[in-house]
């Protein structure tokens, strides 16, 4: 099978190239190191290029903007690719108001790009789309929540397991990000359902694990580890600390991508985060974090909130598991850290 992977030195791209590399897959990457623009120095992924060219067998990269058409269009004209795994994007909510017109080129017409070249050259292909919670922009926070000693969590017995796909994704506060995500998100749907091509679309919870290259406007577990075992400030946003997200590996979410592809269901959409188990508060995370490295973090409060930003997000992930029941979460919470932990000390060495 030949393999495209956009986004291929990022978190989840690296782990698809590595996932099809074991596997004997032909996997072609691209990446042009866009992270480190939209985040300076820490945001570079090429120590990350670098591990893979070491670890894969067969893995070749390319450093395409999937803004070029014209490139994109060529690439898919000479490779002819079985899946196609878009990981590529401008990923931060906050960054997004400072770059509208960069965010959405390489969000929304990047993900066109991609869509037009597979149909024009790769009709048959499976191509997933890794969209995000935020297209939901702030409609979570309309569900009714109730405030613990370090954490809001889901007032109601109904909403225990989180938020589904029935969700609505306009009328709500985006921002910028979330905007060109969820435009990107209603393309690819209709690549799937238009054009009966094998798209899937994925909105990701917090996406995590040890290949990320966190910073402090994306990559919530990665950044808190990396500040915790380096010293400096950490800054919490707003509602006191108690906001919830639900954390995934990416190595589950690239098993649910290889599940769907063995079985597509063109233009479907699912949640994707680590669920009720794997959900934690930064309060939480913060002593979490601190226990396991034995390391004291140094953070302050700013009372405004992020804009649009969700108070309490758990994906609720049944319509995934009914869909694909031999799929479910390997990685606990615990497991994650460890690895993160493990990752950045074996980087500051």
């Amino acid at each position: 099978m030949k393999v495209l992977v956009t986004g291929s030195s990022g978190l989840i791209g690296s782990e698809a190239v590595e996932h099809f590399d074991r596997q004997g897959h032909e996997v072609t990457g691209i990446d042009n190191n866009m992270r480190r623009v939209f985040f300076g120095p820490a945001g570079d992924t090429l120590w990350n290029l670098e591990r893979l060219k070491r670890l894969t067998r067969s893995f070749k990269h390319a450093a395409l903007d999937i803004r070029d058409r014209a490139a994109i269009e060529e690439l898919f004209r000479t490779q002819r690719f079985d899946l196609i795994v878009h990981c590529a994007a401008q990923p931060s909510h906050d960054k997004a108001r400072d770059i509208p017109l960069l965010d959405f080129e390489v969000n929304a017409l990047g993900t066109v790009n991609l869509l037009e070249a597979t149909r024009q050259h790769s009709p048959g292909a499976v191509f997933v789309f890794l969209s995000t919670n935020k297209v939901y922009g702030d409609a979570p926070n309309e569900i009714p929540l109730k405030e613990l000693e370090k954490r809001y969590d889901y007032a109601r017995s109904e909403d225990y397991e989180g938020i589904d796909e029935s969700c609505r994704i306009d009328r709500t506060l985006h921002s910028l990000f979330g905007a060109s995500k969820a435009a990107a998100d209603l393309v690819a749907q209709e690549y799937g359902r238009y054009f009966k091509m094998n798209v899937g679309i994925f909105r990701g919870g917090c996406l995590t694990g040890p290949a990320h290259s966190g910073v402090e406007l994306h990559g919530f577990l990665s950044y808190l580890v990396k500040v915790t075992l380096r010293g400096g400030m950490y800054s919490v946003f707003g509602y006191k600390g108690k906001q919830v997200r639900d954390n995934i590996h990416s190595y589950d979410v690239v098993r649910a991508l290889e599940e769907f592809a063995a079985n597509p269901r063109p233009g479907e959409v699912y949640n994707l985060g680590g669920g009720r188990a794997n959900s934690i508060s930064i309060l939480e995370a913060i002593e979490r974090i601190e226990q396991m490295s034995g390391k004291t973090l140094t953070w302050q409060y700013v009372e405004d909130a992020r804009k649009g930003d969700h108070i309490c997000y758990i994906s609720n992930l049944g319509k995934f598991k009914r869909d694909y029941p031999n799929w479910k979460i390997t990685r606990s919470l615990d497991r994650i850290l460890e690895e993160i932990i493990a990752s950045q000390r074996q980087q500051l060495k």
